[in-house]
C-alpha cells in the first residue's frame, strides 16, 4: 500500500504570501513613523516602469501618499528608466495614481487628512504578477519615542540571544 504524500506547503495565514516578491521596503519609515494601520493597493504604471521594477529599481525613501480630488496619488517615488526602453521614457519621479475603492479612500485616506496623519509607502512588491504597494497610515514619532523604541528593540535582541545560548 502506497503512503500518502505529505503536503509541504504551509497551511494558515502565511499561505497568502507565497506569491509575493518584494521589490523594495521603506525601513526608515518604521523608525521615523508609528504605523497605525496598513492597506494594500494597486498602482498605475506604464510598461517600461514595470520592467524597471522587475529589475529591482525603486526608491521609496522620500515618497508619500496625497489625497487629491477624491483620488490617492503616490508622490516622490523614484522608478529609474528601464535600460532597454525605446523612445518613450516617463518621468522618473512623476506622481502615480493608487488604485483604491471609494470606501477605502473614504475610510483610510480621508482619516489621514482629518487627523493630520501621513500616508507612507512601506513596501512595494509583486503579487500574482501585479505591482502592489503597502501603504501605511502613520503618525510621526518624537525623538524620545525613537529612543524608547530603540531601547525596546535592543532589549528584545539581547533576550533572544540569551535564549539561543541556553539551548
Amino acid at each position: 500500500m502506497a503512503k500518502p504524500k505529505k503536503n509541504k506547503a504551509k497551511a494558515g495565514p502565511d499561505r497568502e504570501h507565497d506569491n509575493e516578491r518584494v521589490i523594495a521596503q521603506n525601513r526608515k519609515a518604521r523608525h521615523t513613523y508609528e504605523v497605525l494601520d496598513t492597506l494594500e493597493c494597486g498602482i498605475v504604471l506604464v510598461g517600461s516602469e514595470v520592467k524597471s521594477l522587475r529589475q529591482g529599481n525603486l526608491s521609496l525613501d522620500e515618497a508619500y501618499g496625497r489625497l487629491r480630488e477624491g483620488e490617492v496619488w503616490l508622490v516622490g517615488c523614484e522608478i529609474p528608466d528601464y535600460s532597454h526602453a525605446t523612445s518613450f521614457k516617463p518621468d522618473t519621479r512623476r506622481p502615480r495614481k493608487l488604485l483604491l475603492h471609494r470606501r477605502e479612500i473614504a475610510k483610510f485616506a480621508s482619516r489621514a487628512y482629518e487627523k493630520n496623519l501621513t500616508l507612507v509607502p512601506l513596501k512595494m512588491y509583486f503579487k500574482r504578477g501585479r505591482a502592489k504597494l503597502l501603504l501605511g497610515l502613520c503618525r510621526g514619532r518624537k525623538l524620545h519615542d525613537k529612543r524608547e523604541a530603540k531601547k525596546k528593540q535592543t532589549v528584545q535582541r539581547e533576550i533572544q540571544q540569551e535564549m539561543r545560548r541556553r539551548r
